[in-house]
Parts: C-alpha cells; structure tokens; sequence
C-alpha cells in the first residue's frame, strides 16, 4: 500500500488489510511505504489513527517508511492511493515485470477508472471517514481476491 508520506492513506489500507488477513487466516504479507521520505519513522496521523480505531481497524503501530526498489521483488502487488504515486513507483520499476504488479486501489472497485484515494490531511473529518469507507470497501475485494486465487 503506497501513498505520499505513508501516515494516512497507505497506513489505513496497511491496517484494513491486516485485520482481514488476519480474520480470514490467510497467508499474506502486508506492508506499506511512502513515495517521500518525509515522515520516515513517524506513526500515522493522530486523525487517522483515531478514525481507523472508531471503526475497530488498529494503525497505532505502523511506521511510516519510503518505498525502495526493493518493495518490487518483495511482494507481489503494489496498490497506489492515486495517480501521483503511481508515476513515482513506476519511476523506479526495473521492469516491465515491476510495472505489472503496481495497481491503483480503487481499481479493484471500478475497474479501469483510475479513481484516486483523495487525500484526508487537509480536510475536516468528513475527509478521514470516507478514505476509511473508500478503503474499507477496496480491502473486502482485495480479501475475496486472495480467497478466490487461493484455490
């Protein structure tokens, strides 16, 4: 899960799909990363933690980090908040192997629409809830999608 400084969108994402790996006893690795190194280090937003928690989903222990070439052989799918990142992550795919597993998110929900995550920090709480609606309702597909290759 990639956004810009990975403490409010990517860490979100991060913790929802956690959860439901977790309650679904799947195999996955999850993992989130920041296409900036600005908040290196630092634990999600306040306000993002707080939201995630009202809705039982804990981020309080993520950090945030910067995403590295690496991330491409370390896992198998990269999901990007909006087009921004997606320009960042693919700046530093080797591959067009690499390139294949970075997706948009909200791809996953309307295919082929390029829909972005907007992001929350500047905004009001009305902001904070419907990131968490948006990528609450991406991870349920992501899950299905695990279960439904798992097979």
């Amino acid at each position: 899960m990639v956004c810009l400084g990975n403490i409010c969108r990517s860490p979100l994402a991060d913790g929802l799909l956690r959860r439901k790996v977790a309650e679904n006893q799947l195999d996955v690795e999850v993992d989130s990363a920041g296409t900036s190194n600005q908040h290196r280090g630092e634990a999600p937003d306040a306000r993002m933690v707080a939201t995630a928690n009202s809705y039982g989903t804990d981020i309080s222990f993520l950090r945030a980090r910067q995403f590295v070439k690496a991330d491409f052989q370390n896992f198998d799918l990269i999901y990007v908040m909006d087009k921004s990142n997606l320009r960042n992550v693919m700046a530093l795919a080797s591959s067009e192997q690499d390139r294949q597993k970075v997706k948009l998110i909200l791809n996953e929900l309307n295919p082929n629409t390029d829909q972005e995550v907007p992001d929350p920090y500047f905004g009001g709480q009305a902001g904070f809830d419907h990131v968490y609606a948006l990528l609450d309702e991406a991870t349920d597909k992501l899950i299905n999608n695990i279960k439904n290759n798992a097979h």
